[in-house]
């Protein structure tokens, strides 16, 4: 497969390894229209901070459980002023990612430093993205090729479900130009294996049209017309109605085909030819008995046959329900809507992303509660989606929105606000967030673990650096058969000493950790364990248990900070 090579690609490949881990530090929590300073464990986020730090943090929680994804990056035109830097150890790189992006004519390693900022962002988000879940890209013209190239390395070819595209509202005053009104939304599965398309009608088709009110798609596949015919109706009393070799039906009952005979899901086995005239009330098609066989092709789409007036056979596939992707929208919104909708709620945001746009691509994903995340949040449209999304069918999606700049406190999330509150005649969706800042990081300089960061931040990370399991217990509504397996299984610290993680694959994890003290395991502290289990992993400072006695026990011993696995 080609692959895409440019200045700095081996020193971000994979930096989204070195980037260091930063707990999220809960800020407020916002519940039906009221701001609290304790957290809803609702599962909706909003998190402000750098991106790539941010996803990073997320992984203890979240690593292969998000369904839906949608990002809006950077466009890169040239006119603006990103300030992503992944702080690339190359002198050369830092300098590049520090600096505001200037014109191509100006500078023309813009794209390299585009993807330099892209690559390990993409490379997190493939780690959290769930294996029967979908990542929608928004990009336009400038860094199209160049993404579709690395999301093809990242997620793999064979895991590219389409690319959508999005007519936008060009100006069309000057109608001797070329108007560039699209843009494009790319979108990969984690896994095309698990991933379950859906079940949608044409956007495009507006509701008073026989193709939005029809379940029946039919194509013809050969000697038939082009246009798409919308209603099949079935000859009456075929087969049944079978007298001396001839079918019989009444032309009119057909009002799409008028003097067409339609033979549905049987196969032709000899050449039908017409024996008498075509009249507005009877047609006669002379044939030899048991020449028709039932048939559906491979994909088991019904097969109809049209025999028109010349004896010519004409194969229709006819599709009950709709197909499976559209990638032509249309009528999907615009920015300048919903820059005059934030403004009649009070916000000031330039080329905000469409609202109908992102209920669509998130109304693609199939199942009751999942997770949307957007790591490019903006003034908080994919929330806003959500929310909506919820209400009108009843789900219980979640999302989790994230962005660097300040604008998140005043724009993104005081916008959240209005939408679960109400605004103008707008009722409110109802619900709840939790805001977070990025905290401190868990390893200091020095790879000794960071005191300031919290107890027990760094037990989460410490058993999902072991398990690659969370040990969250409030996701319970999110993944509920998966993490009520997981509780299970992790046990409760209230029966056991106050170091027990949890319990996983039935290996028992133990953090004996104190922060103003050196640990040490012992005897004394087994005698404390109370989870039975085939295997222990126990972390402490020092041991002083016999390496024969550890083997005959299944007891691992792993020393503080040292054996503590980054990732």
């Amino acid at each position: 497969m080609p692959t895409l090579h440019w200045i700095g690609k081996e020193k971000v490949i994979n930096h989204h390894l070195n980037v260091p881990y930063r707990v999220l530090e809960h800020s407020y929590g916002f519940n039906n229209g009221k701001q609290t300073g304790i957290e809803t464990n609702s599962g909706n986020k909003i998190i402000h901070g750098d991106n790539l730090e941010a996803l990073k943090a997320l992984l203890p929680e979240y690593e292969g459980k998000v369904k839906c994804i949608y990002i809006d990056p950077p466009y890169n035109t040239g006119n603006e002023a990103w300030v992503y830097n992944d702080n690339v150890n190359d002198p050369k790189i830092k300098k590049w990612l520090g600096q505001v992006v200037g014109k191509e004519s100006e500078d023309l390693s813009r794209h390299d430093k585009w993807l330099c900022m892209m690559y390990p962002r993409l490379k997190l988000l493939h780690k959290l993205l769930a294996d029967d879940g979908a990542i929608f890209i928004s990009i336009d013209d400038n860094e199209y090729q160049n993404l579709k190239y690395i999301c093809d390395e990242i997620f793999g070819r064979s895991n590219f479900i389409t690319n959508f595209t999005w007519r936008t509202d060009g100006n069309f005053d000057n109608q001797a130009k070329i108007k560039i009104n699209h843009e494009y939304i790319l979108c990969y599965s984690k896994n095309i294996i698990f991933f379950e398309y859906p079940k949608v009608v044409d956007p495009n088709i507006s509701q008073g049209s026989k193709l939005f009110k029809s379940e029946i798609r039919n194509t013809i596949v050969k000697n038939g017309p082009k246009n798409p015919i919308s209603e099949v109706q079935l000859p009456i009393g075929f087969p049944s109605d079978i007298k001396n070799g001839l079918i019989k039906a009444r032309a009119n009952s057909w009002p799409h085909y008028e003097s067409d005979a339609i033979i549905e899901n049987y196969k032709l086995i000899n050449e039908v030819t017409i024996k008498s005239g075509w009249s507005s009330k009877e047609i006669f098609i002379e044939f030899i008995k048991n020449q028709f066989n039932p048939v559906k092709d491979s994909k088991g789409q019904d097969t109809t046959f049209v025999i028109s007036k010349t004896g010519a056979i004409e194969n229709i596939k006819s599709r009950v329900e709709a197909s499976h992707v559209v990638s032509s929208l249309q009528n999907m919104g615009s920015t300048q809507n919903m820059s005059s909708e934030l403004k009649k709620m009070g916000f000031e945001f330039d080329y905000p992303k469409s609202l109908t746009l992102i209920q669509y691509l998130i109304s693609l994903i199939n199942g009751e509660n999942f997770i949307v995340l957007d790591s490019f949040a903006g003034s908080g449209t994919t929330a806003h989606a959500v929310l909506n999304l919820n209400r009108k069918d009843n789900r219980n999606r979640k999302f989790i929105i994230i962005e660097m700049m300040d604008y998140v406190e005043t724009i993104s999330s005081e916008r959240i606000k209005k939408v679960i509150s109400s605004y103008g005649d707008t009722e409110g969706t109802g619900g709840s967030f939790d805001f977070y800042e990025l905290g401190q990081p868990l390893f200091l300089e020095d790879g000794n673990l960071n005191e300031l960061a919290g107890e027990e931040k760094i037990r989460q990370y410490v058993f999902y650096a072991e398990t690659k399991s969370s040990l969250n217990h409030n996701l319970l509504d999110l993944h509920d058969d998966h993490n009520k397996s997981n509780l299970k299984n992790q046990g409760s610290s209230k029966r056991d000493n106050k170091h027990f993680l949890g319990k996983h694959n039935d290996t028992a994890y133990y953090f004996n950790y104190e922060r103003n003290e050196i640990t040490t395991l012992d005897h004394a502290f087994l005698s404390t364990m109370k989870t039975k289990a085939e295997q222990y992993v126990i972390y402490a400072d020092n041991c002083l248990l016999t390496k024969g006695f550890m083997i005959k026990h299944n007891i691992i011993f792993k020393k503080i900070p040292r054996d503590i696995t980054k990732f």
